[in-house]
């Protein structure tokens, strides 16, 4: 058979990219692993400047293997925007021969020098000179690639990773000027991840060829391809750990960065035992075989995500999960690579394997899907909680990341079958008649709620949440005195209600709030949602805030310190620690957005940031819009370098949310 027409076939165009997705897929898996292996501080054998440096490549690793995530993302987004389903699935560590071309080996291994050399060619221009690392030979050489037409997808052949991405490009490219835009990305942008649900650098829905080779070229440009004069591309990063590698070795020739962790662990008998290692210490494995368990899940929850239209918010609710999903393998897989493998192989310790579901394709939406992830999370978070004997701190903190997960899942899952529907204003606390007018008010408390009933007014005051702003105080002097009396601080009747009410709405904790009984209106969510940075104090929240899977009214008062005694609230514990964060951070993204209002859904993540979803104005302490977004994560433990966001520092400085 004679091709007849030089373009890909849709068919050709999406078995390419689902390679291109394995490939990415892949990459990721193996930066983590080496990542995972790598020593943490002088407790664990380091000199104070080795755990330095150690902790730097760490970061770099790991940002990489971030990168490649994104990378996935982009070409999960384009196999969307041509119809097809994107690929979540992978072969199984080590992989078999023809699944990539001879010469790119991909298996799993700590950190070591020719790991390292293995990322670097791995990462190499296409010019580049640089060899493999010892022990990455091919296991035998071939050739995928036909020079006859067929249309049966064929794999191709490529030298370096960011060769095949320019093929991949120049197909792409044939194939809609053959089809036409409007034909070729037939798919509903919709569908796909967007900086919406995950991140502001988070790569964007491709709608047509344009925005398409733009995201080949990010991911050649970050990394596989990207020129030696890159200086932040993953090969230039891979260098300049080699280098301080060797000056670490030349100064201390017994410097072992990493532990001994397996290459290629699997947590059965294998069927070829060569080049595998078997984990029998019953405590690795189980510990193993809890990271794949939550990883897959990740996988089954993004892949969920793209049959998820925009803006639904399930679609930002898969993604979080299994993004904090992945927060909890990470403390898994660098608990297995300090526990033993087993008799079999002394000396040498666990790995997580990245065990590969034999069918990661996504469910469909509904509620069959969302008993399946309520499920799956509740039983990772037994499993856990099980595992967990108080001993080891990183397996303490992903018990608790899962044990939250599955609330926040089973809330999440819940409120997507019933659809969120407006907070309701909080109950008064009052059960008498019509009050009557009285120089001193009646008072009553329930649940860490004063009530102050007042003739046309009642002020509701929680002091819990009080962080002493002195709005009240200020504002209305005659109804709020500066200290408190026999009879109280709070005399609604020494005010006109409508001033009284005007005062109220001016506390930014939401510790005070009021209940009229004149027939007028009770507050009502604001127009704009609307998070404001106090100058070296909280987060002043405004909108129709469910915090924590409960409605809280309208305002509210965040730590953002990491100082707070009552978290997630803010306590003005700022002021004792002598927090110092800026009220006037530059100008980011500020497009105005479709809808302003809405419900503000804040969760607090264990030992994390503050992840916000919803239609959302963050705002200077001057009142300068400075973010227009429909999710961020805030930082709240006090440390982040990109303040008001979450850089990853919680981990950096081990910060707890409780």
């Amino acid at each position: 058979m004679q091709e007849t027409n030089t373009a890909p076939s849709r068919e050709k165009l999406l078995h390419a990219l689902y390679e291109a997705a394995e490939l990415e897929h892949n990459l990721m898996c193996t930066y983590l692993y080496a990542t995972f292996s790598l020593r943490d501080g002088e407790s664990e054998g380091l000199s104070a400047h080795e755990a330095e440096v150690v902790a730097r490549w760490h970061r770099t690793i790991l940002d990489v293997a971030i990168d490649e995530m994104r990378h996935l993302t982009a070409v999960w987004n384009i196999t969307s925007a041509i119809g097809g389903s994107p690929r979540f699935g992978r072969g199984n560590f080590p992989l078999d021969p023809g699944v990539l071309p001879a010469g790119i080996v991909v298996k799993l291994a700590p950190f070591n020098e020719p790991v390292l050399q293995h990322f670097v060619y791995l990462e190499r221009p296409e010019a580049s000179p640089e060899p493999d690392g010892e022990g990455f030979s091919p296991e035998l050489r071939f050739s995928r690639a036909t020079s006859k037409f067929r249309l049966t997808p064929m794999g191709m052949d490529y030298d370096t990773v960011g060769a095949f991405y320019t093929m991949l490009g120049n197909n792409l490219q044939q194939f809609v000027e053959h089809l036409g835009e409007e034909s070729a990305f037939c798919g509903d942008p919709s569908m796909q991840q967007s900086p919406a649900e995950v991140s502001l650098d988070w790569p964007k829905p491709v709608e047509c060829l344009k925005t398409a080779l733009a995201a080949f070229t990010v991911i050649v440009r970050q990394g596989e391809g990207a020129s030696e004069d890159t200086a932040d591309s993953h090969f230039n990063k891979f260098i300049e750990i080699r280098t301080e590698l060797a000056a670490l070795k030349a100064a201390n020739p017994d410097f072992e960065p990493s532990w001994p962790a397996a290459v290629n662990p699997v947590l059965r008998t294998p069927m070829r035992s060569t080049g595998r290692v078997w984990i029998e210490d019953e405590n690795a494995a189980e510990t193993v075989d809890l990271a794949n368990s939550a990883y897959a899940l990740m996988l089954r929850l993004m892949a969920y995500s793209y049959v998820v239209p925009r803006p639904l918010p399930e679609k930002s609710l898969a993604i979080d999960l299994a993004l904090g999903l992945m927060r909890a393998v990470t403390y898994l897989a660098e608990r297995a690579a300090r526990l033993p493998a087993g008799p079999s192989n002394p000396g040498c310790n666990a790995g997580m394997t990245f065990v590969s579901l034999r069918d990661a394709a996504p469910f469909q939406p509904g509620p069959a899907a969302r008993r399946f992830f309520v499920e799956r999370l509740g039983e990772l978070a037994e499993a856990a909680a099980a595992l967990d004997d108080g001993t080891d701190e990183r397996l303490i903190t992903a018990s608790r990341q899962l044990s939250d997960l599955a609330r926040r899942g089973k809330r999440g899952f819940d409120a997507a079958a019933t659809e969120l529907t407006r907070a309701a204003p909080i109950p008064s606390a009052e059960t008498s008649v019509p009050i009557a007018k009285a120089t001193i008010p009646i008072r009553s408390v329930t649940v860490g709620v004063e009530t102050v009933s007042g003739d046309h007014v009642s002020v509701l005051y929680e002091a819990k949440k009080c962080i002493w702003a002195h709005f009240c105080v200020g504002g209305g002097p005659a109804a709020f005195l500066g200290e408190n009396s026999e009879n109280g601080w709070i005399f609604p009747d020494q005010m006109n209600a409508d001033d009284l009410v005007a005062v109220v709405r001016q506390c930014p904790s939401g510790a005070l709030q009021y209940r009229r009984h004149d027939g007028k209106p009770d507050e009502a969510a604001p127009p704009i949602n609307q998070i404001a940075l106090r100058e070296a104090g909280p987060y002043a929240v405004r909108g129709d805030i469910r915090l924590d899977g409960q409605s809280i009214n309208y305002r509210a008062a965040l730590c953002r310190c990491g100082a707070s005694k009552n978290k997630p609230f803010c306590d003005a514990s700022h002021f004792e620690v002598g927090f110092s964060a800026t009220g006037e951070p530059p100008t980011g993204q500020v497009d105005m957005l479709a809808v302003r209002d809405g419900p503000l859904v804040v969760e607090p993540e264990t030992d994390g940031p503050l992840q916000v979803r919803g239609n959302l104005e963050i705002i200077s302490g001057t009142g300068r819009a400075i973010a227009r977004v429909l999710q961020a994560r805030l930082c709240r433990c006090g440390a982040s370098n990109t303040k008001p966001f979450c850089d990853g520092s919680h981990q950096r400085i081990g910060f707890k949310s409780t």
